[in-house]
């Protein structure tokens, strides 16, 4: 089938996933942690990712899934094709209630995304990317025109552990003297999928990243004509550690600051 229908069955996917997932928000719900005490699961995430899964197969049947609650050892593979899945990404904000989560699903040939949604239900905003450009609730997106460092918003993005806190504020720091403003969303598909709507300019971190986290969101970005690169300034792979995606303008600086952070990591 063509990249076209694999862009669409990513967007399928992951509304039917995300449908799920808002059925059962702001719900009594069962928690539970799977490494650490902020690293949340519920049967929502389980459930919305069975419905991403089951839609994926119904198109592609038999295509390898990178899914980060039922096939979260998988590799990417680097030839075929694949699909990388998060069924919510922002389980913290799920679980206690604030509207910023996403259902995101990636479709990639040789490693490479060529087609991607991004849904945040809760918000009624669905993302996509493919070939042609991103898109937001069926409207052209482009990163943010901003060139002026004072008038830009930049997100710290991943949670560094309690062990890691010198970096966390690290990267407060770093973006505060750089830059206009600091946020952060506590979902990385949901902040690059806001760089790529230029409703913030960059999002950076220096931490080791999960495919399901980013591969939708930093096609997106790109598609969106905006640089995703690794710490070095070199294009992103889902494999490398690290991430900074930005409008482009002053994309160094954001670097500048991912390496800054990365000084502070434990040896």
């Amino acid at each position: 089938m063509s990249l076209d229908e694999r862009a669409a069955t990513a967007r399928r996917a992951a509304q039917a996933g995300a449908g799920v997932a808002a059925d059962l928000f702001r719900e009594e719900l069962a928690v539970e942690r799977k490494d650490g005490k902020t690293d949340l699961v519920t049967r929502a995430d389980r459930e919305a990712e069975a419905a991403v899964l089951d839609g994926i197969e119904a198109a592609f049947p038999g295509e390898p899934v990178v899914a980060e609650e039922t096939a979260s050892g998988a590799a990417v593979p680097d030839s075929g094709p694949a699909w990388i899945v998060d069924p919510i990404d922002g389980t913290n904000n799920f679980v206690h209630g604030i509207p910023v989560w996403a259902t995101a699903v990636a479709a990639v040939v040789d490693g490479e995304a060529v087609g991607a949604a991004v849904v945040l239900p809760a918000l009624g905003d669905t993302y996509v990317a493919d070939g042609s450009g991103a898109r937001l609730n069926d409207e052209s997106i482009a990163v943010s025109p901003r060139d002026d460092p004072d008038t830009q918003s930049v997100a710290p993005t991943f949670w560094w552990g309690l062990d890691r806190r010198a970096e966390y504020g690290a990267a407060a720091t770093e973006i505060v003297e750089r830059f206009g403003d600091l946020v952060r969303f506590r979902s990385a598909q949901a902040t690059l999928s806001m760089v790529a709507a230029g409703s913030l300019d960059a999002t950076f971190t220096n931490r080791e990243t999960n495919a399901w986290d980013t591969v939708a969101g930093a096609f997106l970005v790109r598609q969106a004509g905006g640089r995703v690169t690794d710490l070095a300034g070199e294009p992103w792979r889902h494999d490398s550690r690290g991430l900074v995606a930005s409008s482009g303008h002053n994309h160094d600086s954001v670097v500048d600051a991912a390496r800054a952070v990365d000084g502070h990591r434990p040896e």
